[in-house]
């Protein structure tokens, strides 16, 4: 990892002492790891006295240099990080070395909230918020190992804005629009004395915004909390109640965008409880530098489980129970896709909870290499995916339909690819979600399925296995809760 940056004076180095993980971890075959452990997270005073915590994501973002970039000549969306031409994010194949991925740790607050109905938080189970909080930078860690570069949501976020006003600023704006005032139900404004009337005020939420610390506004952020105020006639003259509304599932963040050949596409959630990730992960975008190349519009829905980037000569998307067939139209008639052929597969006769996106029942291997859900292959498959290809049209630039009710495994033996069959019984603990690291490194939370894997000799690469099961106690695993901004295209 690179130490040399100009933002060293404002993040010195975190310490070198391991989080207390365990390092145990399953190998198949073994890869040699380097026993890289994660630095220890401390603590430290700036001169405004907000102490913010520092690990060793706070290295990964440093070392994003802005040296080439004057700071008065940086854009007032981008005035933190700036990524070199080289950084820009792009995503063409799932094979390709991973460089730079972007995750979100289990946040404390907005978890604990979670995990108090997991039900009611699109929770499989109830969760144990430590050892999610372990098994996620054990995690981090094993990334790292392979050279990848990990930035962390809370993290962005706080980058520079103890030490950078413009930085602070950004962030006291974005806490501005998630923290809300009103008077409780039944009361008006009226039932208030004049001078009480200031302190549900935009005046007033701005003068409060302005004193908190920098994890203060992040925990706004993260819990969108709404301050219901009553009459109190005594002592302040007001009662405050609060109700909240957290991001309880911004740790997968492959959801909330896309990464294509084009750069990033902001999705559009179909649950309404997770619609303000994609505005906290375009911040973060923004922060970094990161070009934003389009976003997916009413009545489109895109979540980035369903995508796959196959090559550049072709992408692939889901649609079913979270993403549609508008979301895909709105790809290709903005041609943010960057590929000369889409697969749309359609999910038509299954449409569960437990296999909600493609990801779910599908993932990359290699280049000639892939698994899928068994149940889900072949014609007289009661759940079985249909493919419809369109293919651009090089004089007009406008996709048609070339193809259509492709079988989906049928679809991808077409195009190359060895399948590995994944049972049922394994797909229901995530075996089919694997992260690709590039080049066949693949991590997995299933270590049956990872033996069937390396076992099969149509695949070359190591599978490293990783608990991940409190994580998965959310309705997700590995390649959901990271997403992939920057992989190194093969030219």
């Amino acid at each position: 990892m690179s130490n040399a940056s100009p933002l060293d004076e404002t993040f010195p180095d975190a310490q070198d002492t391991p989080e207390g993980l365990d390092s145990s971890l399953n190998f198949i075959p073994s890869s040699g790891g380097t026993g890289i452990q994660e630095p220890a997270a401390t603590t430290t005073m700036t001169e405004n006295g907000h102490g913010v915590t520092k690990s060793a994501s706070f290295l990964d973002v440093r070392s994003v240099d802005a040296s080439s970039v004057p700071p008065l000549k940086r854009s007032k969306l981008s005035t933190v990080v700036n990524l070199l031409e080289a950084k820009t994010a792009v995503q063409e194949h799932e094979n390709e070395i991973a460089e730079v991925v972007i995750v979100c740790e289990p946040e404390q607050a907005s978890l604990m909230m979670g995990g108090l109905h997991p039900r009611g938080s699109l929770y499989e189970r109830p969760i144990n918020i430590d050892t999610a909080k372990q098994q996620h930078g054990e995690f981090r860690k094993v990334l790292r190992e392979h050279g990848v570069r990990v930035l962390t949501v809370r993290e962005i976020l706080a980058h520079h804005v103890d030490t950078n006003m413009s930085a602070r600023v950004d962030l006291e704006e974005l806490a501005f629009e998630a923290l809300k005032y009103e008077m409780a139900q039944g009361h008006d404004l009226v039932s208030l004395a004049e001078e009480d009337r200031h302190y549900l005020s935009d005046v007033y939420k701005r003068e409060v915004i302005s004193a908190m610390s920098t994890t203060q506004l992040i925990d706004t952020v993260m819990t969108n909390p709404t301050v219901s105020l009553l009459p109190s006639y005594r002592d302040t003259g007001l009662t405050a109640s609060y109700r909240f509304e957290p991001l309880s599932n911004l740790v997968y963040t492959r959801d909330q965008q896309i990464t294509t050949c084009r750069g990033i596409v902001m999705g559009r959630l179909r649950s309404a409880q997770r619609q303000r990730e994609v505005q906290v992960m375009r911040f973060c975008f923004n922060k970094l530098g990161m070009a934003v190349a389009g976003e997916i519009r009413e009545p489109g829905f895109l979540e980035g489980g369903d995508f796959f980037p196959m090559g550049s000569d072709l992408a692939m998307a889901g649609i079913g129970l979270r993403s549609n067939i508008e979301a895909c139209k709105q790809l290709m008639d903005e041609d943010l896709l960057g590929t000369r052929r889409f697969a749309v597969v359609r999910d038509e006769f299954d449409q569960h909870q437990d296999r909600m996106h493609l990801d779910c029942v599908f993932s990359v291997l290699s280049d000639h290499c892939c698994i899928m859900l068994a149940d889900i292959m072949g014609d007289s498959s009661k759940t079985r995916r249909l493919v419809d290809e369109y293919t651009r049209d090089a004089a007009s630039g406008k996709y048609k339909l070339t193809r259509g009710n492709v079988e989906f495994s049928a679809f991808i033996s077409g195009e190359g690819y060895h399948i590995i069959p994944i049972s049922n019984e394994h797909q229901l603990q995530y075996a089919c979600n694997v992260l690709n690291l590039g080049e066949s490194r693949i991590i997995s939370v299933h270590p049956q399925s990872a033996r069937q894997i390396v076992k099969d000799p149509r695949f070359n690469g190591d599978v490293q296995v990783i608990d991940f099961s409190s994580i998965t106690s959310m309705y997700g695993s590995v390649h959901c809760a990271s997403q992939v901004v920057k992989r190194i295209p093969r030219k």
